[in-house]
């Protein structure tokens, strides 16, 4: 039985295969893939301009190689996930 955070996991994994290599390499996120999916997994994607795409793009493509790979993404989650635990400690104060 999956406990929840190997739930969690999965998704996270899943959700970024289910955006890479519509276009190209199909191991990596394209801009047009990574818009797509903060646009539709995120709700704060819906408010985040083009601006805010080629911003967030040239942040995480560390290499340079104008793709998300799978580590550069989980850079992403990672900042989304201290976003997210610095929210909450400032609820609970």
């Amino acid at each position: 039985m999956e406990t929840p955070l190997e739930k969690a996991l999965a998704t996270l994994v899943c959700t970024f295969h289910k955006y890479s290599g519509r276009e190209g390499d199909r191991f990596t996120l394209s801009k047009a893939e990574l818009k797509e999916l903060v646009r539709k997994e995120l709700v704060l994607g819906e408010k985040i301009k083009d601006s805010g795409i080629d911003k967030l793009m040239e942040t995480l493509d560390k290499n340079n190689d104008k793709e998300i790979d799978f580590k550069e993404y989980t850079g992403f989650l990672s900042s989304l996930c201290m976003t997210y635990n610095d929210f909450f400690k400032q609820d609970v104060q």
